[in-house]
């Protein structure tokens, strides 16, 4: 079996495009997390959450006419893809297209309220929906090229255009493990011999109206006093979680092709596992059952031991139930490990999240860093883990070990050796 590198690492996030801006927000401890400017928030219940504020397709995106059939999820997606091939020192041409491939993990993408605002009013009448006039709305007022925007697998497949990527291709949507199991499926690819590069990460937005609407806020922080300490993973004083946006990108490679062409190697894939658990109620919480089995798989695979890992990028929903058993978890298996939280800088970006998450620990070993946990100030005496907080920490010498887990009960686990 080949071995698998990390060679580029792109970055689309709330704290910063590109690795140095995401780096330096998560070293000076500053917050993306903030009210929201992208809509009107009156009468949802959240008004805030981790935006990316900055950010401009028109500068990343080509042909600039794709925009026409991009989401704001696909534009985040292409755009971390795009950044990644540029850290990895890859320019169009110099990679073999049929040994070049795209795995991308992706969200339910809901439709822009704009987009369907004519089709809705068309079908209103005296302050009613009638349901009878859908049809000839929808086709009279909707471009054909319309569901484009909205299909998960059109990131995956508008990267491998640009980028002439003519290998395997896949879309994995699985909520909060969909871009962890992407990498691990790019992986897989490489080492079963059916590709030299793959481009792997996830894309999602939870900031619009109607996921905010359609998701709930049974387990959202309300602390709009002061948002930027919303996000606060193991924290004693956590109420929710914090809805963001965001994407991450990695370009992998067989060793062999890394060497060949004399790529800087940022990591080296060591192995992966997925588990599933079944919720014992509808609104139950997980036991941690899957989390715990996809650890001792990794692991395994892996042929490392506990001792053997030099941190922890925890799934940090920063939930009262969730951060309970995933502590729990931790504490167990791998004892006074040092845990890293990042989504209290930016908050939950859905498909997006594990491969931003993954960015800022692979950026750290560059630096020799774990990167901070942000909003830790009082100690859960139920989430017995030993959180890196006040800035980065040294890094000692072993694996990083990234864990993400998706409400229904998917867990996934990542190993991530240093370059040798």
């Amino acid at each position: 079996m080949r071995e698998v590198v990390i060679t580029g690492v792109g970055v689309v996030s709330p704290i910063g495009i590109g690795c140095d801006a995401f780096w330096e927000s998560l070293v000076g401890g500053r917050s993306g997390v903030r009210p929201i400017t992208s809509f009107d928030t009156a009468g949802l219940p959240v008004a805030f959450g981790g935006e990316i504020r900055d950010f401009d397709p028109k500068l990343y995106v080509r042909p600039r006419k794709s925009l026409k059939v991009m989401s704001r999820d696909i534009q985040l997606g292409f755009t971390a893809a795009d950044l990644a091939m540029v850290d990895a020192g890859l320019v169009g041409g110099s990679i073999a297209p049929d040994r070049f491939g795209v795995v991308f993990g992706g969200d339910m993408i809901y439709t822009d309220l704009a987009d369907l605002e004519s089709t809705f009013r068309r079908c209103s009448q005296d302050g009613r929906f009638r349901f009878e006039a859908w049809a000839d709305s929808f086709t009279t007022e909707l471009s054909p090229l319309w569901l484009l925007k909205q299909l998960p697998n059109m990131v995956a497949s508008h990267i491998a255009i640009a980028h002439d990527a003519r290998g395997p291709n896949n879309t994995i949507v699985l909520g909060d493990v969909s871009s962890l199991l992407a990498i691990a499926e790019a992986a897989s690819v490489i080492r079963r011999g059916w590709a030299d590069v793959m481009i792997a990460g996830g894309a999602g937005s939870r900031l619009h109206p109607l996921a905010i609407v359609a998701r709930g806020e049974s387990i959202v922080s309300h602390r709009h006093d002061d948002c930027e300490r919303a996000c606060r993973p193991f924290d004693r004083d956590r109420d929710g979680m914090v809805n963001g946006e965001g994407a991450g990108a990695f370009v992998l490679e067989s060793y062999e092709h890394a060497v060949a062409r004399r790529a800087t190697v940022r990591g080296r894939l060591a192995g992966d596992a997925s588990r599933y658990e079944r919720r014992p109620g509808r609104t139950a919480p997980l036991m941690g059952d899957s989390l715990s089995a996809a650890i001792r798989a990794t692991l395994s695979k892996s042929g490392l031991e506990p001792r053997d890992v030099a941190h922890v990028n925890a799934h940090g929903l920063s939930t009262v139930a969730e951060d309970r058993y995933e502590a729990a978890v931790i504490r167990r298996l791998l004892g006074d490990v040092p845990v890293t939280a990042p989504k209290s800088f930016f908050g939950h970006l859905g498909a997006g999240g594990g491969a931003v998450e993954l960015a800022a620990s692979v950026i750290g070993v560059g630096r020799g860093l774990v990167p901070p946990t942000l909003n830790y100030e009082a100690a859960d005496p139920e989430c017995p883990v030993n959180v890196v907080r006040d800035g980065p920490q040294p890094l000692r010498d072993g694996a990083i070990l990234t864990l993400n887990v998706a409400r229904p009960g998917q867990a996934a686990a990542l190993a991530v050796l240093p370059p040798t």
